[in-house]
């Protein structure tokens, strides 16, 4: 996706105004009020939970997000992967470039709109005080909260931004409707103050458990605007890795549970753009996520339609370098084709000709522990350079629902269930 057309989707996505589905009925553990205390210590280094049984239950990769401002309260709603106890939340000054001060943090579970269920919203803490500070570009966990997290529910996390500045943090096509109101009301359970709905997600990259299943794990999604989910339908949880996350849970022989999105809208795997490229951010999007076993790899056709384009050599290189390092943390990598796009403005027979053997280095070079071929459950069986139109999106380019779900269908589980750093 270009920026052009990634900027003018953005601003869909923020105009969009759809009701949110009801949620299940386990609530979050007993309420936990800390004394007052200081806000957390500055620095930058992410600080990974403890090890044992802890897992990410959900993600969005983070970034520039225009303008920060203070005094401000946001109830972000997001889906649940695994289930278990001992919830913590990941926030992000990642792009920052102010100190951000977050003066109340909660979780709750939410009923409908920003109205969250009586009881339900706890807390967040961090370091034992209610209130964090974090220095530009710093990323900081919050302590464990009391209690269980129910599997794919909708989880609301409220966020009080007391004090911010110059660049916010946060994931811009969230595909799932949030709030946003002035002034401190994160301790709310109902939505009166919530008046203003949003597109995006702010702050929060990562939600953490200790898994339901003894053995659980989790897989990262890495990937750009398919993998993030446009085209998809908004506030139906209709992205390929939502699909991914209901066939895990599903299955009673997986001991993968987790599910985290690593797409961003626009992203590449060699230059920097819409983000860090896929091999900037890796660290911080995937390898620094607790309890993953596995990457899926899909990423690479806005190398391809880039001016004046890659060369399959460089972007497999750069395929080679992301799976070298996910190989170094442990992980195994799970390397996705990349979908067929006659239709798409950008397409020409030389960029097909990149895209083919981009496709056929990921089948049969060995380099990655097993393959997802979507281009080749996608693609027409009449036109292998486009995609089938009843998995069209409408511009020949990213999938519909349909297409989402056939992407989630053909991974084989087998091949996330990694034993290389175990």
């Amino acid at each position: 996706m270009s920026g052009s057309v990634r900027r003018a989707v953005l601003r869909a996505v923020r105009l969009v105004l759809i009701g949110v589905p009801a949620l299940g009925t386990t609530l979050l553990g007993p309420a936990h009020t800390p004394p007052a205390g200081p806000a957390g210590a500055a620095g930058t280094i992410v600080v990974p939970p403890p090890p044992a049984r802890s897992v990410v239950t959900w993600a969005a990769s983070a970034d520039r997000m225009g303008d920060a401002a203070g005094d401000r309260s946001y109830r972000l709603v997001l889906r649940t992967s695994s289930g278990g106890t001992g919830l913590r939340v990941r926030v992000s000054n990642a792009f920052g470039d102010r100190p951000l001060v977050i003066g109340g943090a909660y979780a709750g579970l939410r009923d409908s709109g920003a109205r969250l269920r009586p009881g339900s919203n706890r807390r967040i803490v961090f370091g034992g005080s209610a209130s964090v500070t974090l220095a530009p570009g710093e990323i900081r966990y919050s302590d464990r909260l009391p209690g269980r997290v129910p599997a794919t529910s909708d989880l609301a996390v409220s966020l009080y931004v007391r004090d911010a500045g110059g660049s916010a943090t946060g994931h811009g096509m969230a595909l799932r409707t949030s709030y946003a109101t002035r002034g401190d009301h994160a301790a709310e359970e109902r939505d009166g103050a919530y008046t203003e709905r949003l597109g995006s997600w702010f702050y929060l990259d990562a939600v953490t458990v200790d898994a339901d299943r003894g053995d659980g794990g989790a897989v990262v999604t890495l990937g750009d605007s398919i993998t993030d989910g446009w085209q998809s339908s908004t506030d139906k949880n209709q992205r390929w890795p939502d699909h991914l996350a209901r066939r895990l849970r599903a299955s009673a022989d997986s001991t993968v549970t987790g599910v985290a999105n690593a797409g961003i809208s626009g992203n590449r795997v060699l230059a920097d753009g819409a983000a860090p490229s896929a091999l900037q951010r890796l660290d911080r999007d995937v390898l620094s996520l607790p309890g993953v076993r596995t990457v899926v790899l899909f990423e690479g056709i806005n190398d391809i339609v880039s001016h004046p384009g890659v060369t399959a050599a460089a972007l497999t290189a750069g395929y080679r370098e992301i799976i070298d390092r996910s190989h170094a943390a442990g992980l195994c990598v799970v390397g996705a084709t990349v979908l067929p796009f006659q239709g798409w403005s950008e397409w020409s027979l030389q960029k097909e000709a990149v895209r083919a053997e981009v496709n056929e280095w990921i089948r049969t070079s060995g380099a990655v522990d097993a393959v997802a071929d979507f281009d080749k459950v996608l693609r027409s069986p009449y036109d292998a350079r486009r995609i089938l139109p009843t998995f069209d999106g409408g511009d020949h380019l990213h999938p519909n629902d349909k297409g989402m779900q056939a992407m989630a269908d053909s991974v084989a589980l087998q091949s996330l269930e990694c034993e290389r750093g175990r």
